[in-house]
């Protein structure tokens, strides 16, 4: 996805996957700075690692206490940025013509992709964010990031929402889970669904809430979208969205 950017704009600029072992990450960082790399994707197990392993945070990164980005600063400092939530609010509004302005929402989970969710929810003005998980504890930790419109909530108030996010592995390719993260009864015409699960392109959670009438798409274009960001922190300039959805689609196999 980001090399098809780089090449459809002709600029000199590779990426390449580094594997790093569980607990290596501020040594792999360590690493990337001495060798002068401009930027680096983070992604699990090491987004809470490089947290401390850089020099300045974003505020976004800081709240959510995730690293998904790191830009090279002049003078060589390194930043750690969180693209997710960002990524997510920009393929709402630019992919679905919806804008959490104003609207209900409800999470189902608590991780690092549900938590950057919960916090752009509420920043792009949503009257309510419900956090539903089945761990009471980070349910609050992930609607506390809200602030006064986030909330612990259960699966069941779906069919009150404008906007219900999956930010759960239910339903990924590989998996055998038979369980949705919502009753599809719950949910119907002028609602849009969201499952952050990229692959398979439709999901089972996206399916039932299409054969319900409402609006359902998977995680594709936060995915897309949270990556044309990072481009943007690392270059300075704009990436061609359409490209790198090209690619990720092709890297999918679709």
């Amino acid at each position: 996805m980001h090399n098809a950017a780089f090449r459809s704009r002709g600029m000199d600029w590779v990426f390449v996957a580094f594997e790093v072992a569980a607990g290596e990450a501020a040594t792999a960082v360590a690493g990337i700075r001495a060798l002068g790399v401009e930027g680096l994707s983070v992604t699990m197990p090491h987004k809470a690692a490089v947290v401390g392993a850089v020099e300045q945070l974003s505020a976004v990164a800081e709240a959510l206490a995730a690293v998904n980005t790191v830009v090279r600063l002049p003078g060589g400092l390194l930043k750690g940025e969180n693209t997710d939530g960002a990524g997510f609010l920009e393929s709402l509004r630019s992919d679905e013509g919806f804008d959490p302005d104003g609207r209900r929402c409800l999470v189902v989970g608590a991780g690092g992709a549900a938590r950057a969710v919960v916090k752009a929810l509420a920043d792009a003005g949503a009257a309510e964010v419900v956090v539903v998980n089945r761990t009471a504890a980070n349910a609050e930790a992930a609607a506390a990031l809200a602030g006064p419109v986030g909330r612990v909530g259960v699966a069941a108030e779906a069919g009150q929402a404008d906007l219900v996010v999956s930010a759960v592995p239910l339903g990924m390719a590989g998996r055998s889970d038979d369980d949705l993260p919502v009753d599809p009864a719950d949910l119907g015409p002028g609602q849009l669904v969201v499952d952050l699960v990229s692959n398979p392109a439709v999901t089972p959670l996206v399916a039932a809430a299409r054969a319900r009438g409402a609006s359902s798409v998977n995680g594709l274009g936060m995915l897309v979208h949270q990556g044309a960001l990072q481009q943007r922190l690392w270059t300075g300039d704009d990436p061609p969205v359409d490209v790198m959805r090209a690619a990720a689609l092709a890297a999918l196999g679709r």
